[in-house]
């Protein structure tokens, strides 16, 4: 492996090995470079930084706000009506247990990576610029969207509270404008402008008030739970007592309400967007994470018990589920504390959509690929309060004038396509970490000098230079600065990386093709069958071949260590990959084609901006092993 890559500017270095095949300023090579971990150099020279006030309750409080909305109180009755019957609770278990695998994953990539940025973030690092541009992208629209959709659904269940679907006061009630035929929402708006001002004043009391909020809510269920699961005893659960059993639909049924039930658990990766503000975040990031995922499902699986209990499946409204099984055992009073439940549950949601999204743009901007704009950190607040601005303005205007309920499934693409990316990451990360970093190319001559040095003492008796690496300790005069690797074992390494790596891409591509074929019942009989075992041959390939072979000895060492580990890998990976590609393939046409324009659009952006100002465009790239040895060369040098 040689020391020296070339830069993007046309190749600065003079070295030559795996760091040359960086070179060249063109598209593709500008879609493949990857930036490296945050370390000391970048912070030391970085500008203010976010405040580190999160603990774990703070996370618990932010990822349950964000994940538990208003949809519980509704979706019950759906699933259950349609689907999965008296089964509900076990399909709230299984989807849980699928969003478990995606948590795992963004928990060891959190504790490692520590940075704002999310998924995008980790995709930077592990796979490349350009796929790490599309999930960010991606991530945009989908908090974008997000927060206007939450926003629009809290004024009509504001109403109730009031008395009725027409009981807000005018100023704030919606109204229709004959003349361009939509219906405006102030109430939604104002909103989205107060839940903004809050994000602005910091990120400890924004969450603070989001600890209030969700303790509310989680209050309300509390209560359903409670006196639903004491009318049940008293009644004596009607809704279990069917002739139908309990799979009415049988067990596709109950795992098709699975996939639907899957997104009531999307929200919990907000947690990691905060990661730069977490005191202890290799501890706490994976606490958080998995505590509140753990508190959802428990959450949602006691609700569907008393609920599908008290009345018979089919006999729910599918609109007000809960309401309407307190209300047929004589508690309609109940609807009002329900209504306080979903007033609570739409604003934590609406608090933690509007959140991570300034941090991805500041994360984007900081690396280069978004205006400087955005990545500035208010000297006061110590938060991104030019971004959340924006953000909140952006949410008010498409909540105040648009219907946004049929575009609510862009919002699903985003979040399944970053779930996918993780759990690549993760793949990357144990078996292909990257082994070269790049460096600012104002450290060119430090570069030069420890390249000329090592291939000096790198000449072999045969004349022929030799592969070295240079020791991690400067100081220690017990090791000599320059080491020999054997060529053999360089050799042996090499190709396991190259097998690794193909292994990941074919194990991706049968994750697609499975999928893709189990899912079109349109293909032609033989067609489905001859996909379904070409997709499924390469999935299984894929994970004997990963399971066989070594991980790499560098992902000991990558990133922040000491953090949470990702268990059964690679199966855990592979299983998350297959389940939320299952998700997207069958997210439906309409709302591909409007992600499509979505993701066009940002294809041209970084095309035209990105590309051209991405802080990595002038790097170099060298050995990971020796990034340390130039910058303390270079510190020396001026010194």
């Amino acid at each position: 492996m040689g020391l020296l890559g070339d830069s993007e500017e046309g190749g600065k270095g003079k070295g030559k090995g795996k760091g040359s095949s960086w070179g060249g300023g063109g598209v593709i090579s500008s879609l493949i470079r990857r930036k490296q971990v945050d370390s000391v150099h970048a912070k030391s020279s970085a500008g203010h930084q976010l405040a580190k006030a999160l603990s774990v309750p703070h996370l618990i409080a932010i990822g349950v706000g964000s994940t538990i909305g208003a949809g519980v109180y509704i979706l019950v009755g759906t699933v259950a009506r349609e689907h999965s019957g008296p089964a509900l609770t076990i399909s709230f278990l299984i989807a849980g247990i699928a969003a478990g695998l995606s948590a795992f994953c963004y928990a060891e990539l959190s504790s490692r990576c520590p940075s704002a940025g999310s998924a995008y973030h980790y995709s930077y690092i592990c796979v490349g610029e350009g796929v790490a541009w599309l999930v960010g992208w991606a991530l945009i629209l989908e908090y974008t969207i997000g927060g206007a959709a939450v926003a629009r659904g809290i004024s009509p269940n504001l109403a109730l509270l009031f008395g009725g679907p027409n009981s807000l006061p005018a100023i704030i009630a919606r109204q229709h404008i004959p003349g361009l035929d939509i219906d405006v929402d102030p109430c939604a708006a104002v909103l989205v402008f107060i839940v903004t001002g809050l994000l602005c004043v910091g990120i400890k009391e924004s969450t603070q008030a989001q600890v209030i909020i969700t303790t509310a809510n989680v209050c309300a269920m509390s209560f359903v739970i409670i006196a639903g699961g004491y009318l049940g005893f008293t009644t004596g659960w009607a809704g279990y007592e069917l002739p139908t059993g309990y799979f009415p639909f049988g067990v596709d049924g109950m795992l098709a309400g699975s996939a639907t039930v899957f997104f009531a658990y999307i929200g919990f990766d907000s947690v990691a967007s905060t990661a730069e503000e977490v005191k202890n975040p290799q501890r706490d990031l994976p606490l958080g994470i998995g505590a509140s995922l753990f508190l959802c499902c428990a959450l949602y699986m006691m609700v569907s018990v008393v609920v599908v209990g008290l009345v018979p499946y089919y006999a729910m409204d599918p609109d007000t589920p809960i309401s309407s099984a307190f209300a047929s055992h004589g508690m309609q009073w109940a609807a009002y504390i329900i209504a306080v439940g979903t007033v609570t549950a739409l604003c934590s949601t609406l608090l933690g959509s509007i959140l991570p999204q300034p941090r991805i743009l500041m994360a984007m901007a900081r690396d280069g690929l978004l205006p400087p704009f955005f990545s500035e950190v208010n000297i006061k607040t110590q938060v991104p309060m030019k971004g959340t601005i924006v953000t909140g303005i952006g949410a008010a205007i498409l909540a105040f004038i648009m219907d946004v309920s049929q575009l609510a499934g862009m919002v699903s693409v985003g979040t399944l396509l970053a779930f996918t990316m993780v759990a690549i990451s993760v793949l990357i990360l144990r078996y292909v970490p990257p082994d070269e970093v790049p460096l600012p190319s104002s450290l060119q001559g430090s570069i030069d000098s420890a390249s000329l040095e090592c291939g000096r003492s790198g000449q072999g008796s045969n004349g022929e230079q030799s592969k070295f690496k240079v020791g991690t300790s400067m100081d220690d005069d017990k090791k000599p600065l320059l080491v020999k690797e054997d060529a053999s074992d360089i050799l042996n390494e090499e190709n396991r990386r190259k097998i690794a790596g193909w292994t990941i891409m074919l194990t991706c591509v049968g994750a697609f093709l499975l999928t893709y074929a189990a899912s079109n019942l349109a293909l032609p009989r033989s067609l489905r069958f001859s996909l379904c075992g070409v997709g499924g041959t390469l999935l299984l390939s894929g994970l004997i071949v990963l399971t066989c072979i070594d991980q790499d000895d560098a992902r000991h060492s990558f990133g922040h260590t000491g953090g949470f580990i990702c268990p059964f890998v690679p199966l855990l990976p592979i299983a998350c990959i297959l389940i939320n590609i299952y998700l997207l393939i069958n997210l439906g046409t309409a709302t591909w084609a409007r992600v499509s324009i979505w993701l066009i659009v940002g294809i041209l952006v970084y095309v035209f901006y990105g590309r051209t100002h991405s802080s990595l465009r002038h790097s170099v790239y060298v050995p990971a092993a020796h990034a340390d040895e130039i910058y303390n060369s270079s510190v020396s040098s001026v010194a």
